[in-house]
């Protein structure tokens, strides 16, 4: 990675939303950032001000002398910034006009235009960051709940970073040791050698395999749980998406079929996302709109992380409820007997013969047993896991691809040593798993993937 600084033109954009607000703020990057925004501001001059200070005035256009805006502009000199560039920050009021038109003058005062992700592009290219910290400060942008916060800013202070230096250096401590056998071959360490170097792959890829092992928690947490809420009609699926939400999203009635098409919402449960998604009661329809509903319906669990199963236990299972739950026989699922408080004709027992998956009696509508349903989702997903507020996870499915990458690489520099192969050919595979894991935090990533990576930000950031 590189650690001087590698872009010399200075870069603007706005990096708050647009719209109206209280404030707005456009951020200049690069080593003419102080000059730039000395062009247009009075009130200080800027060249002068010491480092990492804020100061009143407003913004004035050069040419017509016109007043755009009163701000509060901050100036942060390199190294320690965040792209360990010089940087200007403009708070200006919100609005799309005048947060507009500062940036036009900016432009037409020296600055280019930033490319989506480009000010963090240029933390990493400086060496500020690695690639893992760069996808967790748009993990961070994106959070839902607390939980995917937290496993960000992990991951934004250096702790995959760091688990990776440390295979990393563990291989290439075995690389060297290696060359020295293949520089010296009279003094015929071969087999030596090479049990060192089967035990050193192992050793990492056990370090992978518990990486791994977090990729689906990670991807939940970043990404939400793809959440189906299940069941013939009227059995209060609406009633569940109403309670998750806290909000009046579907319309509940005792008419049946009253949700004709999904409705998609996120919710934070227990500190997991949960992307919900009402279906249309699953039932058979004459009705051609109906008819649509439930055919998305089907394709809603399909796609679902898991399924949320309800069943009237105040009426016998009917047909339907038998075809809903072979149709979500083979989903990870939570059944939810509803209505317990108009009498009991489901049993618990009774569903307990036909599946092992988590049963929840509830009265959904009297709110009743619901902390039960919000903690077997925690324990269907989270189970045995660490607290992830501190764990390291993986988040996304380029780094868990890239490490997968890694360890067949290893996998083979054992399968090369049992098979007798000469040294000097198994090392390339070690080799191979030591640029994978670089590739991981970017020491090793080809240019053109980065520029891909980073164009997924959001401008301004």
């Amino acid at each position: 990675m590189a650690q001087v600084l590698t872009q010399f033109d200075t870069i603007a954009a706005i990096s708050t939303p647009i719209g109206e607000g209280g404030i707005s703020i456009v951020r200049l990057s690069g080593e003419d950032a102080v000059a730039i925004a000395n062009k247009l501001f009075k009130g200080a001059d800027l060249s002068k001000v010491p480092t990492h200070t804020i100061h009143y005035g407003h913004i004035i256009d050069p040419k017509t002398k016109e007043v755009i805006d009163e701000t509060m502009v901050s100036v942060l000199r390199a190294p320690k910034t965040f792209t360990r560039e010089d940087i200007v920050e403009i708070n200006c009021h919100g609005g799309m006009i005048v947060t507009n038109d500062i940036l036009q003058l900016l432009l037409a005062n020296g600055a280019r235009m930033a490319d989506p992700g480009e000010f963090t592009k240029r933390a990493f290219m400086n060496g500020r960051i690695d690639l893992t910290q760069a996808e967790s400060v748009m993990d961070i942008v994106r959070a839902k709940t607390d939980k995917s916060r937290q496993v960000a800013m992990t991951q934004l202070a250096g702790g995959l970073l760091d688990k990776i230096k440390v295979m990393r250096q563990e291989l290439l401590d075995t690389m060297a040791h290696e060359e020295v056998n293949i520089d010296y071959p009279e003094y015929d360490m071969d087999d030596l050698t090479s049990q060192e170097m089967k035990k050193k792959a192992q050793e990492v890829s056990k370090q992978i395999n518990k990486l791994l092992e977090t990729a689906q928690e990670g991807k939940i947490i970043r990404n939400g749980l793809a959440t189906a809420i299940v069941g013939r009609p009227n059995v209060g699926k609406s009633s569940l998406l109403n309670y998750l939400t806290q909000d009046d999203k579907a319309i509940v009635t005792d008419i049946a079929g009253t949700t004709r098409d999904t409705l998609e919402e996120y919710v934070s449960v227990k500190g997991v996302p949960l992307k919900l998604i009402d279906t249309a009661g699953i039932h058979h329809t004459e009705d051609k709109v109906e008819k649509i509903g439930v055919e998305r319906s089907k394709k809603a669990i399909t796609e679902a992380d898991l399924v949320l199963l309800l069943l009237d236990a105040s009426q016998y299972l009917t047909e339907e409820d038998k075809k809903l739950l072979d149709l979500t026989a083979n989903k990870k699922r939570i059944i939810i007997l509803n209505k317990q408080d108009l009498g009991t004709k489901i049993s618990r027992e009774m569903i307990e013969k036909i599946t092992d998956n988590p049963i929840i009696v509830t009265s959904i509508l009297k709110q009743k047993n619901m902390d039960a349903l919000e903690s077997a989702i925690e324990k269907l997903f989270f189970s045995g896991i660490e607290n992830s507020q501190n764990q390291i996870l993986v988040t996304n499915q380029r780094q868990a691809g890239l490490l997968a990458k890694a360890r067949q690489s290893l996998e083979d520099v054992v399968n090369g040593i049992d098979d007798a192969m000469p040294l000097d050919l198994v090392q390339i595979d070690l080799k191979n798993a030591w640029d994978t894991l670089g590739e991981v935090t970017g020491e090793s990533t080809p240019d053109e993937l980065i520029t891909q990576l980073f164009s997924q930000f959001c401008l301004g950031k």
